[in-house]
């Protein structure tokens, strides 16, 4: 799998994908997605999907597909060298979501978690492959979140095709293991392959960052290494995640931003000493009697009442 167009600038998304096979445009397909990389810390997460005609979709159990995350790096390579080779009935895409991207996504002021960015890709890559001309029929899922919810919300948006989200449908599936092994073999090329662009000081070797999940020793200690206290962790890591999040608030300087005093009524920032609020010139006046010219205060007089 060729991915130098994400490697030119891995700051941003990427899709990468093969040619179209003539056969899905005439024949009634299904498509199965499956992501690699949702819970680690470092590294891109990678979207992917694989189509076929329906009457295949057996058949291409053949190939070996099986849950990426079972097998080997090798076999998966070998795997995917198969799927690519038979570009007559089976096409693929794969949708690169740069860490970066993924850190400004959930730090955005509305935030935009996970769930969310993985629906929206998901169905990103439906319309990409009934766009590329795909008469496409079926859809198998493995899902995010509530399986249900995330297949009514598909069928919703896709009435006409028939859809399955489900629990480890990469197991169950072989269009969807197909599509997890797309998914999985270009986001180990990904990671194993990352160029830096900072300048990562360090000092120790910082290319042994562990397997990228927040449980791994390694992966702590790379991210401890290489925070800096003012811009942080490199764009290989995601900001949004809490063992990054706590590294930074034991490493690096602490950051007020004046938003934070305005987000909601419970937190009004107070105006500078010596100047009034705005709200105080919208104030009714509380007394119903006006002030008097000082002409009459001055000179002692008062009002006289006729009794």
């Amino acid at each position: 799998m060729d991915i130098s167009s994400f490697e030119k600038d891995n700051r941003v998304n990427s899709i990468i994908k093969s040619a179209v096979p003539e056969v899905t445009k005439d024949e009634p397909c299904c498509l199965g997605i499956d992501e690699a990389g949702r819970g680690p810390v470092l590294g891109p997460m990678v979207y992917g999907t694989s189509f076929c005609p329906v009457a295949i979709k057996d058949e291409i159990r053949e190939l070996g597909l099986a849950d990426s995350k079972t097998l080997t790096e090798e076999k998966r390579d070998e795997i995917f060298d198969k799927i690519h080779a038979a570009t007559d009935k089976i096409g693929w895409i794969v949708h690169i979501l740069s860490p970066n991207y993924i850190s400004n996504s959930m730090l955005r002021r509305f935030k935009y978690n996970l769930n969310a960015l993985s629906h929206d890709t998901a169905i990103g890559l439906i319309k990409m492959v009934i766009d590329s001309g795909v008469n496409l029929k079926e859809v198998y899922v493995d899902t995010v979140g509530d399986p249900d919810k995330y297949q009514a919300k598909l069928k919703d948006l896709f009435p006409n095709l028939d859809i399955v989200v489900a629990k480890k449908a990469d197991a169950t599936y072989a269009i969807v293991g197909a599509a997890s092994i797309c998914a999985k073999v270009c986001r180990d090329k990904a990671v194993k392959r990352w160029h830096f662009l900072e300048d990562l000081d360090t000092g120790s070797d910082y290319s042994d960052y562990g397997s990228g999940y927040p449980g791994d020793d390694k992966t702590k200690k790379f991210l401890s290494d290489t925070v800096d206290p003012i811009f942080g962790f490199p764009t290989f890591a995601r900001f949004s995640w809490s063992t990054a999040d706590v590294i930074l608030s034991d490493k690096a300087v602490a950051v007020h931003w004046e938003d934070d005093d305005e987000d909601g009524d419970s937190k009004k920032r107070a105006p500078p000493k010596g100047v009034p609020s705005i709200t105080s010139f919208f104030q009714a006046n509380k007394s119903s009697v006006p002030a008097r010219h000082h002409y009459f205060t001055d000179r002692c007089l008062e009002l006289v009442h006729n009794f």
